[in-house]
């Protein structure tokens, strides 16, 4: 029997989503991809394929599932499976530099950005920088890395002391700091390629945030659970701007079916996108408020692919 097949390695992330799937009565498998074999010369199961493999996978004791992830995304497509955040998608989780170069591609505006390897080439590359900046692993999640200067000493400081972060792939980002007039930034969810919803996410006590309703130990800016007055994540009702088919035009063309993308708006009304979340989470207390369900709607998109193509629920 044909089913819907979760490729991911946090089962946190994945319980919002299977309790949907199960409310809707659609058949499922759980595809924890940490280590393993993978036959070549065997055909893929029937079904429908979601990849929510994330960038941050490494955190969690889990080296090589990235790596591992894009062995069985090959396979599948190369079998004419139909695969939900394909293999190109994939590239771009683990890339904030394949994110970035695709993006200014697409007529959507970046912050400036020097990737860098070695501590050499980090100071060297904080020198092109008039005013803040920031570092932030080029395979990120989880707000690894990313730290604020706001001038050369600070990195120099930073880079040769004991709290430097080796990236996993090796490679730093040193980019500009966007000042925004108000501490917030917006992410835009996508499902099927299209627009869900825009959330503004509060970045008063600091820009490493996390929408997911379980985050990990370790994550220290993580504010889901705290209970204060203003909400760390409000859905924006009725939100519309230009911005949104650039993003659906980027997502169509990198074959990613389902990603939150963040963006945030300088004090001339500038915008700059500076993540697309390929393995994207909700906030349910935002949702609840505002009457949207992101993993509902993703269940029932899933669902009407399995029954598209094999006539099942």
């Amino acid at each position: 029997m044909a089913k819907i097949y979760i490729i991911h390695e946090n089962s946190e992330w994945t319980a919002p989503l299977i309790k949907n799937l199960e409310a809707l009565g659609l058949p499922y498998e759980d595809w924890f991809i940490e280590g393993g074999t993978l036959n070549l010369t065997e055909t893929p199961p029937e079904g429908i394929f979601y990849n929510r493999m994330s960038a941050s996978s490494h955190t969690r004791d889990h080296r090589f599932s990235a790596e591992y992830t894009a062995a069985v995304l090959s396979w599948l497509e190369s079998h004419g499976r139909t695969v939900i955040n394909t293999s190109r998608a994939l590239q771009l989780e683990v890339s904030k530099v394949a994110q970035y170069t695709s993006l200014e591609a697409h007529g959507i505006r970046t912050p400036k950005t020097i990737a860098a390897v070695g501590k050499a080439a980090i100071l060297e590359a904080g020198r092109k920088f008039d005013g803040p900046f920031i570092t932030k692993h080029n395979r990120g999640g989880k707000g690894l890395g990313v730290q604020l200067f706001q001038s050369q000493e600070a990195l120099e400081s930073y880079v040769e002391g004991p709290d430097f972060e080796v990236p996993i792939d090796g490679i730093t980002l040193v980019q500009e700091y966007i000042q925004a007039p108000e501490a917030y930034i917006t992410r835009c969810e996508f499902i099927g390629g299209k627009f869900i919803y825009a959330v503004q996410v509060d970045t008063s006590k600091g820009f490493q945030l996390c929408p997911a309703d379980a985050c990990q130990i370790g994550d220290a800016f993580c504010p889901v659970g705290e209970s204060e007055q203003k909400p760390k994540f409000k859905v924006i009702q009725g939100f519309e701007n230009p911005i949104l088919e650039k993003y659906a035009k980027f997502l169509e063309a990198n074959r990613i079916h389902i990603a939150g993308i963040e963006f945030i708006t300088d004090s001339k009304g500038e915008i700059y996108t500076y993540d697309v979340n390929t393995n994207t989470n909700y906030n349910s207390d935002a949702e609840e408020a505002a009457g949207v369900s992101g993993m509902g709607t993703i269940a029932k998109y899933l669902g009407s692919l399995l029954n598209a193509k094999y006539g099942e629920k």
